[in-house]
């Protein structure tokens, strides 16, 4: 097995990994930490990792590796975003900066309505129409 099949795997679930926690940080409550653990979904995400090394049979050096870049991308990101949040701060008043996070939780929320419905839609082309008769076929 080549090396590129071994860290596939890994780099694969390391690059989601920002991505699924952003997307589960819009099912929670809101900006502020209230509806849910920081310190729980940072050890369930860690757990999920430890899974992903041991499924790729990465070695205990590759293991450290990973979860250093991983600390350094993740101090990185909460700086940036520290950054971002003081920004916005000096741009917009706490009443603006809250009838935006509520603006674009409606833009979500009516995205994620529209999704389902399209996927909703797509589902009885997917299985066909089953109102019409199927052909009977002759074997004579």
């Amino acid at each position: 097995m080549s090396l590129r099949q071994l860290f596939a795997p890994a780099l694969l679930a390391m690059a989601l990994m920002p991505m699924a926690f952003s997307a589960q940080a819009g099912h929670h409550k809101d900006h502020d930490g209230h509806g849910y653990d920081r310190a729980q979904m940072a050890e369930r995400m860690q757990e999920r990792r430890q899974d992903a090394y041991q499924r790729a049979e990465l070695s205990e050096e590759q293991r450290a590796a990973l979860d250093e870049a991983h600390a350094e991308h993740r101090d990185a990101m909460l700086s940036l975003r520290e950054e971002h949040h003081a920004r916005v701060a000096e741009i917009l008043t706490e009443e603006e900066q809250q009838a935006l996070r509520n603006a674009m939780h409606e833009i979500h929320a009516e995205a994620y309505d529209e999704k389902a419905r399209s996927q909703r839609g797509h589902g009885k082309h997917r299985h066909g129409n089953h109102s019409e008769p199927a052909e009977e076929t002759s074997t004579e």
